[in-house]
């Protein structure tokens, strides 16, 4: 037997769309096209605000770890070594790995790991254990991005209000409470949108920018040489003259990246040439300038290491560097939780969370929204991390990590994409690769150091949320198999019907149904209970896949099955907003008018009950039925319109 609740099941599955929808379509159909319309000096802007807030503020912390560890002694060859160290990691990572290389693999306009991880197992389709392994490698890093969501804040907003500590020691009692507080303010009003204020974000940060460089630029005035860091052969020679040591601040001096993934993340909403103009005209010129300064003033002030980045400005400019150090955080840590939304989003659209609820908190852009359980969830865990750490050099330990993780998994999929997606020949995409691999590698490996020190917090926050996610997409799996193991074929359930016909009544009865082709369990609760025919019958089933979008002109597949009854399909991208009366709209013109206020829409509410069997662990049955459970409902998801949908419950064992 075949319930319409399975439509949840069937809205949120990744089958791989059975036809290739060409670029131009996608996008002249809902891709965001901005970056296509607006000029390249706003986008290029509003990249530096979004982009670039995260490694915008790593200058707070990054050298003060790397000397503050006490592995680095105090002398001109290695404050040099360092630098250099600093600027090349710059470079390998950030210019030539994502702005170089990562940024050419966007799908259908869209970046970030999810796409990244559709792009990968697309390209290996016709390998299917192959594609399953990638799968679970994407979803991991896909999880540890909440770990990353939980440590960025924290760390950012702790590190800029820590600058009171330079201005007087009285306010040492102050940071962690006031650092609190912030952070309330910021999570409080996401529930309001950041249309109103993402406007100044990239001003604000372009300030942000060019307040650090000129703090650089002040102190290497006086010490001019020290620009000969920029030299890799003294990175080469303190590498040379201290592996041992420089594995071990490789932990600190990945600090100084973290927000690199960012770069891909925002591919589609600013596109890749802003995003490439403000890194080499902006952004890395500034972190260079204010690294190589600190550098600088360590050099004559060694003492300084308690908190280099702060005390490179003068007494009467201390206050005002605290203010704007504490809006670059709260605007890197903005541009973070709204991705967590945004990601929450698509992992939802592929499947493996349950539906929560989200609230779109503008009329003008479909990207903007909030998601409640999201916001308080990443908000407690902030809470967590600031009151068990309680200082940025504690958090820094935990920092890095899961960032790693992240960039070994990014590199592992570009292969793959570069081999089979793009056809490069084996050698090419090992050479390629296989550089940043082992690159990656050495910065994940130096982390692991500090696994026991703080580490563990973002890789049990992304080994939660990765238990958690793999239990749905197994729970859904095993909920759809019991569903289908009692399914009735739709065709001869209605030839045995129109038989001996029901009473037809006036308007458009919609079923949900997970797959195409069963009878929905709503069908059958609704002829045996009423006894009755809706005068125009479609069986719907909602299909997600694994591509950013999918335009409104291949958004139905649809099927006639005599008597006035059809069978739809309706195809979403991972990034496609579901609405489906707006979808079977274009029904009209096909043989089928629908009139939306003689439209009723049919769901089942599936009970899931866990038995001993064959498929999860008892906990992981109970922990699905509840997420099952507790699930946004199908009609909030799909924009059903509440005055129109009819709930029939039944029990399903798994």
């Amino acid at each position: 037997m075949r319930t319409a609740a399975a439509c949840r099941a069937g809205a949120e599955a990744h089958n791989s769309c059975p036809a290739k929808h060409q670029p131009l379509a996608l996008r002249s159909s809902g891709l965001p096209l901005q970056h296509a319309k607006t000029p390249l000096v706003a986008l290029t802007l509003g990249a530096i605000g979004v982009v670039y807030g995260d490694i915008g503020t790593s200058v707070l912390y990054a050298v003060k770890e790397i000397f503050g560890s006490g592995h680095v002694p105090f002398t001109v060859d290695n404050v040099y070594g360092v630098l250099s160290i600093l600027f090349w990691t710059l470079t390998v990572i950030v210019s030539l790995k994502y702005v170089v290389l990562v940024l050419r693999a966007d799908n259908a306009g869209e970046g970030g790991l999810v796409a990244m991880l559709a792009l990968a197992s697309q390209s290996v389709k016709d390998k299917p254990k192959l594609r399953q392994v990638l799968l679970l490698v994407g979803i991991f890093g896909t999880c540890l991005f909440y770990g990353d969501g939980v440590i960025t804040p924290a760390i950012s907003v702790l590190s800029a209000v820590e600058g009171l500590e330079v201005v007087s020691p009285a306010f040492r009692k102050a940071v962690i409470p006031l650092t609190l507080v912030i952070l309330f303010a910021l999570f409080a009003v996401q529930k309001r949108g950041t249309a109103g204020i993402g406007k100044f974000f990239g001003p604000l940060t372009l300030l942000w920018f060019i307040s650090i460089a000129l703090l650089g630029i002040s102190h290497i005035w006086h010490h001019p040489e020290i620009l000969y860091a920029l030299s890799p052969h003294h990175a080469l020679r303190f590498i040379w003259n201290n592996p041992g040591t420089t594995f071990i601040i490789l932990g600190a001096v990945v600090l100084a990246v973290t927000g690199a993934e960012a770069l891909y993340a925002d591919l589609g909403h600013f596109g890749k040439r802003p995003i490439r103009v403000a890194w080499f005209s902006v952004v890395m010129p500034s972190l260079t300038l204010n690294y190589f300064g600190q550098g600088a003033l360590l050099l004559r002030e060694p003492e300084a290491v308690k908190n280099p980045f702060f005390m490179m400005a003068p007494e009467w400019a201390l206050l005002p560097l605290v203010g704007m150090a504490t809006v670059a955080a709260v605007i890197a840590s903005q541009a973070l939780i709204t991705g967590a939304f945004s990601v929450t989003k698509q992992v939802i659209q592929l499947g493996y969370l349950p539906r929560l609820q989200v609230q779109h908190t503008s009329v003008k852009a479909a990207g903007q929204i909030y998601i409640p359980f999201i916001n308080w969830g990443l908000f407690l865990a902030i809470v967590l991390a600031v009151v068990m750490f309680k200082s940025s050099s504690n958090l820094a330990a935990a920092y890095g990590i899961a960032v790693c993780t992240d960039m070994l998994i990014t590199t592992v999929l570009t292969f793959f994409v570069v081999r089979y997606g793009w056809k490069y020949p084996l050698w090419l995409c090992l050479l390629a690769t296989g550089f940043f691999f082992i690159v990656d590698f050495a910065f994940w490996a130096s982390n692991l150091m500090k696994l026991f020190d703080g580490g563990w917090f973002p890789l049990f926050i992304g080994a939660t949320m990765f238990m958690i996610m793999m239990t749905w997409h197994e729970g859904r799996r095993l909920l759809n198999d019991a569903l289908r193991a009692n399914s009735i074929d739709l065709k001869s359930f209605l030839e045995s019907v129109f038989v001996s016909p029901p009473a037809r009544v006036e308007g458009t009865a919609v079923f949900l149904t997970a797959e195409p082709g069963s009878v929905p369990n709503a069908l059958l609760h609704n002829l045996k209970h009423n006894k009755v025919l809706h005068e125009t019958n479609l069986f719907v089933t909602v299909r997600s896949h694994e591509r950013p979008w999918i335009g409104m002109d291949k958004r139905l597949q649809i099927e006639a099955l005599g008597h006035d009854c059809w069978q739809v399909v309706l195809h979403y991208g991972f990034k496609n907003d579901p609405d489906l009366p707006r979808a079977l709209q274009q029904m009209r013109g096909r043989g089928c008018e629908m009139e939306a206020m003689t439209t009723s829409y049919f769901l089942s509410r599936d009970v899931v009950v866990p038995t001993l069997g064959t498929g999860m662990a008892p906990w992981r049955e109970k922990l699905f039925a509840q997420m099952h459970l507790n699930a946004s409902a199908a009609a909030d998801f799909l924009k059903l319109p509440s005055n129109a949908v009819v709930e029939l419950g039944s029990k399903v064992e798994i």
